[in-house]
């Protein structure tokens, strides 16, 4: 493999490691709160703080006209993620992090094969072959090893 596939699967990786932490830290939240929503809210409040620094920083922030520009479905992904990180606050403390995160990761898969094959949202079009199929199955096998005892 070459540096240009190696970075962003590290960047990837370290963002799967901060995933799998922010659950059990974003659980803690809510435990201290009293209120998994309140949680997430705090959570997503800090990580917009965060990214308009950044933002604001790099001179990046866009014009109105770019905003307009932009077709409404890609306005949706603040709302996909509020209800992820709600929904991962709320299962960490009944599933545990490793069958929350095989459920979520699952979860990404098979809808990835589907959008995938669509081509949804601009992407190219990559076919469900068998070997994506059994990837997906691992997983699946992995979130139901991970519940058995």
């Amino acid at each position: 493999m070459n540096i240009s596939i190696l970075l962003p699967l590290f960047g990837i990786l370290i963002g799967g490691v901060f995933l799998a932490s922010q659950a059990p830290i974003n659980a803690a939240l809510a435990r201290s709160l009293g209120d998994p929503i309140l949680a997430a809210c705090i959570s997503f409040g800090i990580g917009f703080v965060v990214l308009a620094v950044v933002s604001a920083a790099r001179g990046s922030w866009p014009s109105g006209s770019a905003m307009a520009s932009a077709p409404w479905w890609s306005w949706l992904g603040g709302f996909l993620g509020a209800f992820y990180v709600a929904v991962v606050i709320w299962g960490v403390p009944q599933l545990g992090v490793v069958s929350t995160v095989a459920a979520l990761v699952f979860g990404q898969v098979a809808a990835a094969l589907v959008l995938d094959a669509v081509g949804a949202f601009g992407l190219p079009i990559q076919a469900i072959t068998w070997q994506r199929l059994v990837a997906a199955g691992m997983i699946l096998g992995g979130l139901v090893l991970s519940r058995t005892s």
